[in-house]
């Protein structure tokens, strides 16, 4: 198993409400930092070190940091941050882990994947 907590598909549904809201407003920093010219992925985060040496990231970047935690402490895999793309880990009932596939924009979660087929290989979760 590549991960140690899972989601059964309604824990994950569950948490959609309050994962939307949060995806929703880390694309927003995101497209404001690309407006600003802020390269997040050329830059680490250092806690408080920031890549001009003032000691401070942009506060866009800081609040887009403390949103991605709160959404991977729970377990979830952002995939992506302009898409709002996240995965679920979850067991089939054959005993395969899988992800339980989101696109921000989607209603609910209705398409899953195998781990090596990633987003390209999403099915409908009826064949879950």
């Amino acid at each position: 198993m590549y991960h140690s907590k899972h989601f059964t598909v309604n824990e994950a549904i569950d948490l959609l409400p309050e994962l939307k809201s949060k995806l929703t407003k880390i694309s927003e920093l995101k497209k404001s930092l690309d407006v600003k010219g802020y390269d997040i992925y050329r830059h680490q985060y250092f806690g408080g070190m920031g890549p001009n040496g003032t000691g401070k990231y942009p506060a866009d970047l800081e609040k887009m940091i403390q949103l991605v935690n709160e959404i991977t402490e729970k377990g979830v895999l952002i995939k992506g941050l302009d898409n709002g793309l996240i995965d679920f880990p979850h067991i089939r009932e054959n005993g395969e882990e899988v992800y339980l596939c989101f696109l921000l924009g989607e209603e609910s979660i209705n398409f899953w994947h195998s781990i090596s087929d990633g987003f390209s290989g999403r099915r409908n979760i009826e064949n879950l």
